[in-house]
């Protein structure tokens, strides 16, 4: 049985302070997209140079321009794409060093299920983990109510830890189980599940261990982020609450 304590995908409205801190996100992970694509170009450029001085070589002390020209000093013309390029490069890799957080924070990768943890630039732990499946769960009778189970992306932060944390299960862990939800809290409680720590995000999604450390790697959970327990130690001992934890 699978045990993660998760909700619906929660609605996001106008000009409210989850969507501002999604927008941010997705500007922070912008740039770094646009760090990877200057990155890639520079590649080709470095490439064709590399190609041309192979067929048309220059005798050493001398520079080549990319047309294979020498001028009366011996050097080549500027080429003005490198340069903007590079310069473009030094320009993003400053705006993205000035959005790095200088403590501790966490950074997920829903589609290949990797969590790392870093301070400033230095990354000191890379986890293989698990996240959501995006399944959807729907009720047949009763409130007919549907749960989708992703992972959501965003911006979060560490709300609390707790140590040998006990699993409340909602009403859907039942209902997957062709069960009906019990009406007694005592009988919803469940131990061991969530592994030894558990990180709460808020509304229901966390970051904590599992029983099925064969099946990191997979998107398979209700929208929790699982770690091995050897990771989550690491990350347990680490963060705190209060540490950015950032979701794509």
């Amino acid at each position: 049985m699978n045990a993660h304590p998760n909700r619906a995908r929660p609605v996001f409205f106008a000009d409210s302070p989850e969507r501002r801190d999604r927008a941010r996100t997705l500007k922070f992970f912008a740039a770094l997209v646009g760090v990877a694509l200057a990155l890639t170009a520079l590649g080709g450029v470095a490439a064709s140079v590399a190609f041309g001085y192979g067929r048309y070589p220059v005798p050493v002390g001398m520079a080549a321009a990319p047309d294979g020209s020498v001028n009366a000093e011996g050097t080549a013309p500027a080429d003005s794409t490198v340069e903007a390029l590079r310069a473009e490069v030094r320009k993003l890799d400053a705006a993205l060093a000035a959005r790095v957080p200088r403590r501790v924070y966490i950074v997920i990768d829903r589609y290949n299920n990797r969590l790392w943890l870093r301070r400033g630039s230095e990354i000191k732990l890379e986890a293989v983990v698990s996240t959501g499946s995006g399944t959807i769960l729907k009720e047949s009778g009763g409130a007919q109510r549907t749960w989708t189970f992703d992972t959501p992306p965003g911006r979060f932060e560490v709300l609390s830890e707790r140590r040998n944390p006990v699993w409340t299960k909602p009403d859907w862990a039942f209902l997957e189980e062709g069960q009906q939800p019990p009406k007694t809290l005592r009988e919803r409680r469940e131990e061991g599940s969530l592994g030894e720590w558990a990180l709460d995000l808020g509304d229901g999604y966390m970051i904590h261990g599992t029983l099925y450390e064969r099946l990191l790697g997979r998107n398979i959970t209700h929208g929790c982020v699982r770690v091995g327990r050897d990771d989550l130690r690491v990350v347990a001992s680490t963060a705190n609450p209060g540490t950015p934890v950032y979701i794509y």
